[in-house]
């Protein structure tokens, strides 16, 4: 057993609660995407319809969604791998390699994603060493059928869902 100020404790125990993975996109004014993998997501409320995530203080890359006032959350499947890999670094060209598509609402949609969740930044919570980021929802776009990429224990995981 260990208390929550050890680091290392902390992370193995919550690492034990498996997550689903995102990237959370906009697209500025210039047409240039943003990104960042996310597995700190979920839903908030039905009525109205809100979602959250959570992001680290020190990300580069929120700054610049934070600028639009809008995100998508795309919802990664279990063989997207490489993309969350290319949207978990710092300071690389997160897009590059990767397809995507402008929505109407001016975020990025990612080609193979399960789902995007168009939204209208509602709300932002400092928390800690991180942002609470409220969206209220705009538009949900299902996109393909297929296994969810999830993250547990420090890795990815897979099952089957039915």
């Amino acid at each position: 057993m260990s208390g929550p100020d050890s680091a290392a404790g902390f992370r193995d125990v919550l690492g034990r609660f498996a997550s689903g993975v995102t990237v959370v996109t906009s697209v500025d004014a210039d047409g240039r995407p943003a990104g960042l993998a996310c597995q700190s997501f979920a839903s908030l409320s039905l009525d109205p319809p809100l979602v959250m995530f959570c992001v680290a203080r020190t990300s580069t890359s929120w700054p610049r969604i934070a600028a639009t006032g809008r995100f998508a959350v795309n919802v990664l499947a279990e063989d997207q791998r490489e993309v969350c890999r290319a949207f978990a670094v710092s300071g690389a060209d997160k897009f590059a390699g990767v397809g995507w598509t402008a929505s109407p609402h001016g975020t990025a949609h990612l080609d193979g994603a399960l789902a995007a969740i168009d939204c209208a930044i509602e709300d932002v919570h400092e928390a800690g060493d991180h942002l609470i980021v409220v969206g209220a929802v705009r538009e949900l776009h299902e996109r393909r059928d297929h296994g969810p990429l999830l993250y547990f224990r420090g890795g990815y995981a897979a099952g089957a869902f039915h």
